[in-house]
């Protein structure tokens, strides 16, 4: 439940990556012996994950608040169980370090949020040309391997997910892996320096060209999970929408050039602080109260699909009318028609959306359906006259440890019921 009409305001401490760790978790099965993980989120997916770990021979433990420790000495399952992989995207990684650690795996057809097909061909593809043999059924995949060897890979599209498989999969293969066309995301190049520090040799992360010389084995190794850039987006976002001011301690600015023109671009000041050693991104959104006159989403480093729910809200009540074309995602626009139930202006043109500005937003009775959208109408309840609630707030604790409390600590009106 949200009480909206007031601008946000003070600072909070932005989260461990969720698209990080995630394929970081998956990871850990190639190493037989210890990881431990420093600021790993503690959301719903990484539980439903751990759950997986479990189930195929890991043993996992929180060693205290912050640590979270993986012993993948035993690690010799390889059958998914449906029961978390179903409700998640990120089980499809599990493909590349299960067959990398016990040569098959058998893994059912993903879950997660539902904005868009997000097909798995290209996955099949790229580890078939790695000398693994894979069957479809109904409901789940099998692959097994005589023996992963490396291969040169053209990615039509550079997809985050086929990157990571590959990735994973080539670590311990025989011989070189070079991925051409590779996603770019920060997250891409955070899972191989979590490789790379328990004894992977990859080089060019961050690049559209990675190239994996596989190696033996990997070595236990302590690992820091980095900030999510999405998270603090969202952050920044609802501080623009209620004409705030926050500072947004740990995130990972760096990442956020793309999404900081835009927002800059319709008003908000944005700088840095440092306050002792922690970095700080400072949100000045008082006279942020402008359109966007055109936005396409697009890989990294472009502006990230996994933010334009949120700018679409904000930009209800911007001054003229804003355009954002979502080049990712076909079903993206899931919660226009929440929004609209609010009073917004929103009309789609195939995958363009057209936000014509209005005075205000009307609190109401919102269902979310997924992740990010789920955060954009709790922005949505900020911007809001009287009260909003937000139903199925699960689909926000899939990525947010808890955003009632983070929000809170930015002086918003908001509580779980």
């Amino acid at each position: 439940m949200v009480c909206g009409g007031r601008p946000l305001y003070g600072e909070t401490r932005i989260q461990g990556s969720k698209n990080a760790a995630l394929p970081i978790l998956a990871a850990t099965v190639l190493v037989k012996g210890k990881t431990r993980l420093y600021r790993c989120p503690k959301i719903l997916d990484i539980i439903y994950m751990l759950h997986i770990l479990r189930e195929i021979g890991c043993t996992v433990f929180w060693e205290d608040e912050d640590v979270l420790v993986i012993d993948a000495a035993d690690c010799d399952g390889y059958e998914i169980a449906e029961q978390y992989a179903g409700k998640m995207r990120s089980s499809i990684i599990l493909l590349g370090s299960v067959l990398g650690r016990n040569g098959r795996v058998q893994v059912p057809y993903p879950g997660g949020c539902i904005i868009g097909k997000r097909p798995i061909d290209m996955h099949i593809a790229a580890l078939q040309t790695m000398n693994v043999h894979i069957e479809t059924h109904e409901k789940t995949l099998s692959a097994q391997t005589s023996g992963l060897t490396g291969a040169t890979l053209d990615l039509a599209l550079p997809s985050v997910g086929t990157t990571e498989n590959i990735i994973l999969a080539a670590v311990t293969a025989r011989g070189r892996t070079r991925i051409n066309g590779a996603a770019r995301e920060p997250e891409i190049a955070a899972l191989c320096d979590y490789l790379n520090h328990a004894g992977a040799r990859i080089t060019g992360a961050g690049t559209e060209t990675i190239e994996i010389n596989g190696v033996r084995r990997l070595q236990q190794t302590t690992y820091e999970i980095p900030a999510d850039r999405i998270v603090a987006g969202t952050y920044s976002l609802a501080t623009v929408a209620t004409r705030g001011s926050t500072i947004l301690y740990d995130a990972p600015i760096h990442q956020m050039d793309a999404f900081i023109k835009i927002i800059q671009s319709m008003g908000a000041r944005v700088s840095r602080i440092r306050h002792a050693d922690r970095i700080g991104l400072v949100i000045d959104a008082e006279q942020a109260v402008h359109a966007v006159e055109y936005l396409e989403t697009k890989e990294y480093p472009g502006f990230p699909t996994d933010l334009q729910s949120q700018l679409m809200t904000v930009l209800t009540t911007a001054d003229g009318t804003s355009r954002i074309l979502e080049t990712i995602f076909e079903e993206r626009y899931k919660i226009v028609g929440e929004l609209q139930k609010m009073g917004a202006h929103i009309t789609i043109q195939d995958r363009e959306a057209v936000i014509e500005s209005v005075p205000r937003l009307q609190g109401t009775t919102l269902q979310a359906s997924e992740l990010r959208g789920g955060a954009a109408l709790v922005i949505a309840g900020l911007m809001a006259q009287q009260t909003t609630i937000v139903e199925n707030a699960h689909f926000i604790k899939r990525g947010h440890e808890d955003i009632v409390k983070d929000l809170k600590e930015l002086s918003a009106s908001i509580k779980y019921l």
